[in-house]
């Protein structure tokens, strides 16, 4: 099993700004160090606490400070964008990054984002596949493109002057395009078998349940099938939030005290889907009461903390659970301590994979 970085960042209200995206490019940088095998941020264009705004932005100015670290959108939302815009961006992404990426892509979540774009009451999965496939002919073709769709138009034919470049969309480094993942953050997603089924990649997001991450590789394997592709566990991701350190004492705190950057984490999830009637996400079963649903109910299933011994038994049960997988995305988190922070992730790492490898080789050895 490989080790990733995943961050939809959330941030205390009111810190400042350039603290907080210093910090999160200090984690992608700390992983690089660390031989994390990929690194992938989220964007939000209308949260205060989420606030990385364009993750492509975000990832451009780590291209010259990481070195072997395959980096990643986590994910570009397709419905917010025109995808003109999102191929020529892309695409020199690619290039800056000399191929080390990695292209997510999603329908997009945050309500208040459709709003602001205008796409609230849009059919923004329908959206979200027209974006990708227009990108994706873009280029894949040759200008003046004269690609028409129902919520967008892609042509040059009018102004092209292919003498000296003009009316020509820039192209990816890696041809024919980069590998694409797509996030999946509901039980049974469909998203997962189109992936499976176009050659894409998989992640599954870190405030599911294990019992709902189980049902995305069925989905996976589903779509793989449809168009005869091999369904490898090598091609899903899985994201779980990790809090490592060196006594169970200090993870305990770090983790679940009321000033953890974990529980505000989770508080600004659970309030979101909890206004927007998706509790489901955090339940056993469609009829618990969601009284039932609390934060430290949320908490305590959802975050994995503790000695690199006790978080690496912790991985190997959720894996039980879940299926076989690739690569565990190790989900970031604010750094309220900046030194428990980069601990965590640094024994991540160096102690509780290693410890979690050598007991999946000792066992399919058995």
């Amino acid at each position: 099993m490989k080790l990733g970085f995943f961050t939809m960042p959330i941030h205390p209200l009111g810190k400042d700004w350039r603290q907080s995206l210093r910090e999160d490019r200090e984690a992608f940088i700390l992983a690089d160090e660390a031989g994390y095998v990929e690194g992938l941020c989220g964007e939000h264009v209308t949260d205060q606490a989420e606030n990385i705004t364009s993750c492509a932005m975000f990832i451009a100015t780590l291209a010259s400070a990481t070195k072997t670290i395959v980096l990643g959108t986590g994910t570009v939302n397709m419905p917010n964008i025109h995808p003109a815009a999102v191929a020529g961006q892309i695409a020199m992404l690619d290039h800056l990054l000399d191929g080390r990426f990695l292209f997510g892509i999603s329908p997009g979540g945050l309500l208040s984002d459709a709003e602001v774009f205008g796409t609230l009451g849009q059919n923004r999965p329908e959206m979200f596949l027209e974006g990708i496939e227009m990108v994706l002919a873009i280029w894949a073709g040759e200008a003046p493109y004269n690609l028409e769709g129902k919520y967008w138009k892609v042509s040059t034919e009018k102004t092209i002057m292919r003498e000296i470049g003009q009316g020509l969309i820039a192209k990816p480094l890696q041809r024919p395009h980069p590998p694409i993942v797509v996030t999946a953050v509901s039980p049974h997603s469909s998203s997962v078998s189109q992936a499976g089924a176009r050659g894409w990649d998989a992640i599954s997001a870190n405030f599911l349940l294990p019992q709902w991450v189980k049902t995305h590789w069925p989905k996976f394997v589903e779509g793989c099938a449809a168009t005869g592709r091999v369904a490898d566990p090598a091609s899903w991701r899985v994201a779980k939030s990790l809090c490592v350190a060196d006594d169970l004492a200090t993870a305990r705190r770090y983790a679940t005290d009321p000033d953890s950057p974990y529980r505000q984490y989770y508080n600004s999830l659970f309030t979101k889907l909890k206004k927007n009637g998706r509790l489901i996400l955090f339940k056993t079963h469609a009829e618990q009461p969601d009284d039932e649903i609390t934060l430290d109910y949320v908490c305590e299933k959802l975050i994995l903390w503790g000695t690199p011994d006790k978080v690496a038994d912790d991985i190997l049960a959720f894996r039980e659970e879940v299926g076989d997988f690739g690569t565990l995305l190790y989900a970031g988190k604010d750094w309220a301590d900046p030194d428990l922070g980069r601990r965590s992730m640094i024994l991540a790492a160096e102690q509780v994979m290693p410890r979690v490898n050598a007991a999946i080789g000792t066992r399919a050895a058995a």
